[in-house]
């Protein structure tokens, strides 16, 4: 896959969920985890091909070293993705922020831009962090 064609939808959210993961440079294995079974286990993603991921996140990557590359990804994320599924993509960007235990500046930033893009209300924003934080505590 390469940026010329165009991403589905769950492409788009699979890309989102890389974006936020990669957002501190350190890419965990419970965030990895935390895609995996987003991508293997919830319905938006039936009939997704998961040979898809590689070229994914390697476009991810690329486009992260560019200097306006951020905007061209949430470019071509909302060229992919139905609004209807905006606060889905937020959703699943909270939790892998959040699968590792700990959500930093720059996951907190990209957290932000996400809901700035997709205009996500701020109240609706609020009950999925606060989602996301009661899943993924610990004792």
């Amino acid at each position: 896959m390469t940026i010329e064609q165009p991403l589905s939808a769950e492409d788009a959210l699979a890309t989102l969920m890389i974006t936020v993961s990669a957002a501190d440079a350190d890419i965990r294995t419970a965030e990895l985890i935390k895609i995996n079974n987003a991508i293997n286990n919830l319905p938006v993603f039936a009939s997704y091909d998961v040979d898809h991921l590689p070229r994914i996140s390697q476009m991810v990557f690329d486009l992260l070293e560019q200097e306006d590359g951020l905007e061209a990804l949430f470019g071509l994320i909302r060229d992919a993705l139905p609004e209807k599924l905006y606060e889905t993509a937020y959703a699943f960007s909270c939790d892998v922020a959040a699968a590792d235990g700990t959500i930093g500046a720059a996951e907190s930033r990209m957290l932000e831009e996400i809901r700035y893009e997709f205009d996500i209300d701020r109240l609706h924003a609020a009950a999925i962090e606060r989602g996301a934080r009661a899943r993924h505590m610990t004792l």
